[in-house]
């Protein structure tokens, strides 16, 4: 069963709405934490923490007048607390403790969401891998045959590669799991460090072991690399489909719905859109990763250069994995595997998708690479001419067997037992063992 769609979560995580509600939260915790510290009254964090409210729009009407949105903020709760207890609000603070912590829970909030559509996504395909186990399918180098694999070991291959994306996405949650309330240079000057502890273990996160005014944002760098590197990923196997998809190969190819159409000239057309969209929507996650990498440099304790570009880049990026990751999720699931086309187009280079086996029983026999190659090459490319010349019966097995210096180092069928899918897929069991597949 396909997980369901998840886009709306994530460009909730985003919104202006849930963004204040977590710069709220940060502001009370900072609050009860300065009562335990004997700064604040408790009878006056009561009354801030019974009042304080917000509403988007007249944060956004005291903007236009402030130009300033942390204190259009605070101004608001400090209008809803409407008593001399609000001078507590935002004490010792500078906008950045709330912005850079708030922003921390927003990235672990949709690294977790990512995490779990990898998850979902690699169910789908080990369910694939263990279906087409055993399917032989020829290999492609430089996009030319090769050897055989198995389709199932194509789709092991995706397997692990998501994996390695899982991975990569578990660490740089934890990686960007930092905030701080250090204040205007990161001195703590005005608040106790235990302050920041002790907000910062509420929300799930460490406070950073030293900040300028700002969390570095090389930490935010690392997160949208490793967002651009499952994007890329997404786009290798995209472009796997795709090729898979073309006519004149035709051994998978996406589903295509009833009453779809293909094309508004060709009505014969299917095409690999939902791969060739996927391959595309990768290139704008690389595009954001390299803004990331231009945000790290910032003047001195800080300065802002950064922030209009996050305010585009994390929601877009995150929002745009997750519908990537489902999408392919989707994809992967109703893909159409034609394994009769996979066994005709084995059968297109004649068998010599042998050629290193034979190469290889030469040179234990005692020929040198250098001879072996020569004899292996030589009925290769026969086989080729007689296939270009038109004889239907062109087999390279059978060019072997009539060459007598082949012959000479061979017994009775031991040429056929070489030339054998068994022999290429001796390992495979152990190869899904190895995965947990």
């Amino acid at each position: 069963m396909i997980q369901r769609y998840s886009r709306a979560e994530m460009r909730e995580i985003w919104t202006e709405q849930r963004k204040l509600e977590i710069w709220l939260k940060i502001e009370l915790l900072a609050s009860e934490a300065l009562v335990q510290e004997g700064v604040v009254p408790q009878k006056d964090f009561d009354i801030m923490k019974s009042r304080a409210a917000f509403t988007v729009e007249r944060c956004k009407e005291l903007e236009k007048t402030l130009n300033h949105d942390v204190i259009a903020f605070t101004t608001n709760v400090a209008e809803s607390i409407n008593d001399p207890a609000s001078r507590w609000f935002h004490f010792g603070l500078t906008s950045s403790d709330i912005g850079d912590t708030a922003f921390a829970v927003q990235m672990t909030q949709s690294a977790d969401i990512l995490i779990a559509d990898v998850k979902a996504l690699r169910k789908v395909i080990a369910a694939k891998a263990r279906e087409f186990q055993f399917t032989p399918e020829i290999g492609r180098s430089h996009g030319i045959h090769a050897e055989p694999t198995t389709f199932g070991l194509k789709m092991a291959l995706m397997y692990d590669e998501f994996g390695r994306a899982l991975e990569r996405l578990e660490r740089v949650r934890e990686v960007v799991a930092v905030g701080k309330l250090s204040g205007a240079v990161g001195t703590s000057a005005h608040l106790s460090p235990k302050v920041e502890a002790y907000v910062c273990d509420k929300l799930g996160l460490r406070p950073a072991p030293i900040a300028t005014q700002v969390v570095q944002r090389d930490l935010h760098a690392d997160y949208m690399a490793a967002v651009a590197l499952v994007g890329a990923s997404i786009e290798r196997w995209a472009t796997e489909f795709r090729h898979l998809q073309r006519t004149e190969v035709l051994e998978a190819e996406e589903f295509f719905s009833k009453g779809q159409k293909g094309s508004s000239a060709m009505p014969h057309k299917r095409n690999p859109i939902t791969g060739e969209r996927l391959t595309g929507l990768a290139r704008v996650l690389r595009g954001n990763a390299r803004a990331a990498m231009e945000n790290v440099a910032l003047w001195h304790e800080r300065d802002i250069s950064h922030s209009s570009v996050e305010r585009i880049i994390f929601p877009d990026s995150c929002t745009l994995l997750d519908y990537m990751l489902v999408t392919l999720t989707k994809l992967t699931e109703g893909l159409i595997v034609y394994p009769e086309n996979m066994k005709r187009n084995l059968g297109l280079s004649l068998g010599m998708w042998n050629s290193q086996t034979v190469l290889l029983a030469l040179i234990r026999k005692g020929l040198t690479r250098e001879q072996a190659y020569e004899l292996v090459q030589r009925n290769a490319m026969k086989t080729w001419q007689a296939k270009h010349a038109g004889d239907q019966d062109a087999d390279f097995l059978k060019q072997l067997q009539s060459d007598p210096e082949v012959g000479q180092h061979f017994k009775n069928d031991e040429l056929e037992n070489l030339c054998s899918l068994d022999f290429h897929f001796k390992e495979v069991e152990n190869r899904f063992k190895k995965l947990g597949l």
